[in-house]
């Protein structure tokens, strides 16, 4: 996996900023924190399920691979993209660098279109849910939260397959 380097317990970003700036900051140390779980595991560690209901490392990845996507791009920008299966689970052929990689990809888009909305309160395009369309501020905190869960997912495989524990 070459995608990564090893990293210490780092805490959240010490910064007190314009909103978006913050609530960006905070998504990126979350994203970076789940990659970090895939430091130094084979891809069969990392695609190993470490729970009953199939739960792996580089499956938590391509789940928020597709959440990303399918908020950001299909949501609240309306691009023109197929919605991702978010519960699909990697397969035999898909690397752990190339799931990793796609991941870093859907981040830089989805902080592109979260940079370019000049009102965080501005209601997107459609929504994922049967609901109406989401602004990009709860987007935001949305993928906040859902990152932050399934980091803590990540640590707990990665405790599990080798023992590593911390952020």
């Amino acid at each position: 996996m070459t995608d990564l380097a090893p990293r210490s317990d780092l805490g959240p970003p010490d910064i007190n900023t314009d909103e978006p700036t913050m609530l960006l900051a905070f998504l990126d140390y979350l994203r970076e924190a789940v990659i970090a779980k895939a430091a130094g595991l084979s891809d069969q560690q990392a695609r190993t399920p470490g729970v009953t209901s199939g739960t792996s490392v580089l499956g938590l990845i391509k789940h928020l691979t597709a959440v990303e996507a399918n908020w950001f791009e299909w949501s609240y920008a309306g691009l023109d993209v197929p919605v991702l299966d978010n519960q699909a689970r990697p397969t035999a052929e898909e690397t752990a660098d190339e799931l990793i990689s796609a991941y870093r990809r859907a981040i830089r888009r989805s902080n592109e279109i979260a940079l370019a909305c000049s009102d965080l309160g501005t209601p997107g395009v459609r929504s994922v849910l049967e609901a109406a369309p989401p602004s990009m501020r709860w987007i935001l905190l949305h993928m906040i939260e859902e990152t932050a869960r399934h980091a803590g997912h990540a640590d707990i495989l990665r405790e599990h397959i080798d023992g590593s524990i911390g952020r």
